[in-house]
């Protein structure tokens, strides 16, 4: 049915996970699950910072906006994916398939610098406490939000148009769970080395430098702790830092390691694991991580909870 031809293809073929067919319905709702508890999570804090005034802070506005990348990434790939797994792969027009690559890479950059931002808020918060206010005000705020989604929107068209320009004349079969640059470029007849090129090039002041720049206030920030004289604080404080490296270390690890070092030849299968990284993984810890073990978020959690009751 999907052989290679030299006129333009207007549909393709994600197979998704291969020889899973056994395990479809495990698979199916286990990502359903993940993606309920996702969405939950997400929407949890984007609400709660909302609609209570102690949450009203930079840290908090920042991390609603980082839900909403969160649901924006998941809610574009995780519905598909899901008919993919129980239909045994499935067929989309070449435009869908265009759109869905558009905006899952617009949320992902849009999200490296939100993670950026979020990391010199609490450098800011730790190792100037006293000027933080002064430095940290709305239009800053806003400026910082603002900025980081027009970049990742922007760079993303760029990369697209350069992607759509391209002649695809088969075979039209993506052995993916979603349309991911390499694979679609694997469907070009026409020479694709121009636009993994700019890609890599693009790759670098999104992935890289933010990676390098949250490294680094981390650091700082481990220097302003190990100063705390109560060891039961300096331990908290920790604690909460490694957990919130660890998450980031794993969602830039993942997209370093896919777009800006891709490993040439490695098995679909790799790439697959590494895309449920930060596809998957990432977008359901990140509201545990950084909001849902907070006292306050789990104070207002409480207080409407209980509210809801009476």
């Amino acid at each position: 049915m999907y052989v290679h031809n030299q006129t333009r293809i207007g549909e393709i073929f994600l197979v998704g996970f291969k020889n899973s067919h056994n395990l479809k319905n495990v698979l199916f709702t286990f990502f359903l699950f993940i993606y309920i508890a996702t969405l939950t999570g997400n929407f949890v804090i984007i609400v709660l910072v909302a609609i209570t005034r102690r949450l009203h802070t930079p840290m908090y506005f920042f991390l609603s906006f980082l839900s909403s990348s969160e649901i924006m990434t998941t809610t574009n790939i995780v519905p598909r994916m899901l008919s993919v797994i129980m239909k045994d792969g499935e067929v989309i027009s070449l435009t869908a398939c265009m759109s869905q690559f558009y905006f899952f890479s617009a949320s992902t950059n849009s999200e490296c610098f939100l993670l950026s931002v979020m990391s010199y808020d609490r450098y800011l918060a730790i190792c100037h406490p006293l000027r933080y206010i002064s430095i940290m005000d709305f239009n800053l705020k806003l400026n910082l939000v603002f900025w980081s989604w027009l970049i990742g929107f922007t760079v993303t068209i760029i990369i697209t148009n350069l992607v759509c320009n391209l002649h695809f004349c088969g075979p039209n079969i993506i052995d993916h769970f979603f349309c991911d640059l390499a694979p679609i470029l694997q469907l070009s007849c026409s020479e694709t080395s121009m636009v993994e090129a700019q890609a890599v090039i693009f790759s670098v002041p999104v992935i890289l430098l933010p990676f390098i720049f949250i490294i680094a206030t981390y650091i700082f920030i481990s220097f302003s702790i190990i100063r705390i004289s109560s060891s039961a604080e300096r331990q908290k404080a920790f604690s909460t830092c490694s957990s919130h490296l660890a998450i980031v270390c794993t969602y830039y690890g993942t997209l370093i390691s896919v777009y800006l070092f891709p490993l040439k030849g490695h098995s679909p299968n790799l790439s697959k694991i590494l895309s449920l990284l930060y596809i998957i993984v990432t977008p359901l810890l990140n509201p545990i991580i950084y909001s849902l073990r907070n006292q306050e978020i789990q104070a207002a959690l409480k207080k409407y909870t209980i509210k809801s009751y009476k």
